[in-house]
């Protein structure tokens, strides 16, 4: 009798599973899938095939897959091979605190190319996913115009401070705030467009909003000062690259393909107006499966004509960590992430590094996320490649998050201990 074992069957999203099965015919083909419904009902599945050993048995941490979404020994490639059934849908958890993602693994004795409601699978179970541990607290923030939510891990703390940016998607993005909670910082996931009585699109950054908040995170009694984090990716990331500059509370910023530079809106910050760098629309391209790939749409940094939106990054006290998917389709980031430590380097400065992931895409997520390829925008009239290979884009996903979180913790709590 074949049994499907997946440990451990309740996890955090961001922590491995051991997958494995028994009482398999010997050397029998099987197919593994994973399927998970979103809260809005979106289906994601994925299909891998394997080989059971002469003892009828297998484990994913040893056997490779023969074929299917993917192809090699990747003991989580069920989970991050997750494909929508309606193209260009991302997987976005939203209640992070009530209820985790469940994924339905299931396993066939026979190579099942196509889904099937007349075959019925030979063992499965029900794996949960969960974005907060026991103990975290999730506090609504509706202070003054700021709007967000402040996750705070169990105990009496303090704790090392973070703001967390998403990008164009808009509205109030929880799942990576609660879960950098659960590894013992305290997150602020703050919305800025999109969002109850916020402006429902973005037409200027005002960075005084932004300040307000590393203020409200700071004052804060289970925030561990002098000084805070920024987690940034996209359109958030140009926006944590100027909360670097400017802001002096910001001592340790993470960029995730972000720009250089002012883009799209103005920048203000009181008497100071940062005019974006023209676009042009006529050299978006098409890509094959109709996403619009935005890579050559901006204009450029360098050119003597836009050395005023230009970031003034040489005047960031903290710390800036660049972290580069070399196959994303919408920024050049490693191109603006170069130009941003050169410009360092030429003011005598080195407080700024990048980790470049070949075959990595846009949007680098927590480890075992699926890769979002393309999506549609905040307004949903476009869809957006994103770019990124599978294979690479989770190995790139699963390092990123272990160097994020020792580059925050260095420079987080440090700043305490040279007080």
């Amino acid at each position: 009798m074949p049994q499907l074992k997946a440990t451990p069957a309740s996890a955090l999203a961001d922590e491995p599973v051991h997958i494995r099965a028994t009482g398999l015919p010997p050397m029998q083909l099987v197919t593994l899938t994973a399927s998970l419904k979103d809260e809005r009902g979106n289906l994601f599945r994925s299909k891998a095939f394997y080989k059971a050993n002469e003892a009828g048995e297998l484990d994913l941490q040893e056997a490779p897959s023969l074929g299917g979404d993917y192809v090699g020994v990747h003991p989580m490639g069920l989970f991050w091979s997750l494909k929508p059934e309606r193209p260009f849908r991302r997987l976005l958890k939203k209640d992070v605190m009530s209820s985790p993602f469940s994924v339905t693994l299931d396993i066939y004795n026979s190579v099942c190319l196509l889904e099937s409601a007349m075959v019925q699978p030979s063992a499965s179970q029900v794996v949960q996913r969960w974005f907060r541990c026991p103990g975290t607290q999730r506090v609504q923030i509706w202070e003054g115009r700021l709007r967000g939510a402040l996750f705070l891990p169990p105990g009496e703390g303090p704790f090392p401070g973070i703001i967390d940016l998403f990008g164009g998607v808009g509205g109030l993005v929880e799942f990576r705030a609660s879960l950098l909670a659960t590894h013992g910082f305290a997150v602020l996931a703050l919305a800025y467009f999109a969002y109850e009585d916020l402006p429902q699109l973005l037409r200027e950054v005002d960075l005084e909003y932004f300040e307000e908040a590393a203020n409200l995170l700071l004052a804060h009694p289970k925030i561990q000062g002098p000084g805070i984090g920024v987690m940034s990716v996209s359109k958030g990331a140009e926006i944590g690259l100027a909360m670097a500059c400017f802001l002096k509370q910001v001592v340790a910023t993470v960029c995730i393909n972000g720009a250089n530079a002012i883009f799209d809106f103005p920048l203000k910050y009181r008497d100071l107006v940062m005019s974006p760098i023209q676009s042009f629309m006529e050299r978006m391209e098409t890509d094959v499966s109709g996403a619009v790939r935005l890579f050559h749409y901006r204009g450029d940094p360098r050119d003597k004509a836009n050395r005023q939106s230009v970031l003034p990054i040489e005047k960031a006290q903290g710390q800036i960590l660049f972290i580069i998917g070399e196959n994303d389709q919408s920024i050049n980031s490693r191109e603006y992430a170069k130009q941003a430590l050169e410009q360092l380097k030429s003011h005598g400065r080195s407080n700024g590094r990048m980790l470049v992931y070949p075959g990595a895409g846009h949007l680098i997520e927590p480890p075992y996320a699926p890769l979002c390829y393309a999506s549609r925008n905040n307004a949903g009239s476009l869809i957006l490649l994103w770019g990124g290979d599978p294979v690479a884009h989770a190995a790139a996903q699963e390092h990123a998050w272990g160097e994020i979180q020792m580059f925050f913790r260095q420079h987080l709590t440090q700043t305490r201990s040279q007080l």
